[in-house]
Parts: C-alpha cells; structure tokens; sequence
C-alpha cells in the first residue's frame, strides 16, 4: 500500500471530530457557564476545525465552509449585542436557505446536491431528484422545529435541543435516503 493510499482513511477518521466537535464543546460550555459563552466556544471551535481541515486535508468542504461562515456570523451577532436570539435562529435561516436553493435548483432543472456530492456518490436522475426532495423536507422540518424550540425552551433546553434534536432529524432522513442510493445508486464508493 502506498503512502497516498493510505493516507485516505487517516483523513476520514478526524471528519466526525471536525464535523461534531463545535457542537460538543458549544453544549459542554454551555452546560458549565451559560449559552454566551457557550457561543464564544462555538464560534472559536469551528474556525480551528475548518483551519484544522484544510491542514489535514488541504481542502474544506463546501457545507462545511458555509456552515463556519453561518456560525461565525450569527454568532458574533449573538456576542456583539449579548443577545442569544442571533445563535438560535441561525438554524431556521440556513435550513430554509439551503431548502430553498435545493428546491430552487430542482425547479429550474439544476440539482446543486449532485453538484456538491456527485464525487461521492452517483445516482440516477430519479435518485438525485429523491433524495433532493427528501433533503428539502428535512429542511424545511428541522426549521420549523427549531423555531418551536427556541421560542418554548430555556437556552440550556434549546441548546440540549440543538445538539440532539436537530441532529436526530438529520439522522432520520438520511436513514430514510439508503433504499433510494440503494435502488438508483452505487453505495460502494
């Protein structure tokens, strides 16, 4: 096995570090000192994780980019005017924006899911257009269920929520997209 060969799955362990380890350390802090400080953590910890992404792996994924982009914004907004709403709503604004350019893309015949993720997995035309719609509900839905959560829980429920409850809505689709990637797909690559 060759050096670069073998360097793929070293690249691939740390993805769930860099992907999930803000969000650990913005509910950990939370739970010790507060939703602000908590936000601070949040928005230091995924700069270092994307600046760890492109050390690692010389590149930082798209989703990933614009979510560090999101949190950086919303949450110096949330530190700036010390208020915890900017954090809480950053949710709903990017899964709305993000359905709605899928859903937009679908509507006049682009697809920017298979344009983002066609490297990794191929999928017929039928399959792409599924798992596009799939991902608009879940969305839309992940919105509409931060939006109840943030408006009717504590900051220490809501960022439980965030954590947990958005990150099990996301779970759910995405169980939901294997029979589809299996019948208009290739899920060995």
């Amino acid at each position: 096995m060759t050096t670069e060969n073998s360097s793929v799955p070293e690249q691939k362990k740390h993805r769930p570090i860099l992907e999930y380890g803000p969000l650990i350390l913005f509910f950990i802090t939370n739970y010790f000192v507060g939703i602000m400080w908590g936000t601070g953590v949040l928005v230091v910890a995924t700069i270092i994780a994307l600046s760890l992404s492109w050390i690692w792996d010389r590149t930082i994924p798209m989703m990933a980019l614009f979510g560090g982009i999101a949190v950086a914004f919303f949450g110096g907004l949330t530190i700036f005017f010390n208020d915890p709403v900017f954090i809480k709503i950053k949710p709903t604004v990017i899964s709305l924006l993000i359905a709605a350019v899928l859903a937009g893309g679908q509507l006049i015949g682009r697809n920017p899911l298979k344009a983002m993720l066609s490297n990794q997995l191929q999928l017929s035309a039928i399959g792409w257009r599924q798992v596009t719609w799939i991902w608009v509900m879940m969305f839309v839905i992940s919105a509409m269920a931060n939006e109840i959560a943030w408006r009717n829980l504590s900051d220490d429920g809501w960022v439980t929520f965030k954590a947990f409850g958005l990150t099990g809505i996301s779970m759910g689709f995405a169980l939901l997209t294997i029979p589809i990637m299996k019948k208009h797909g290739n899920l060995s690559r």
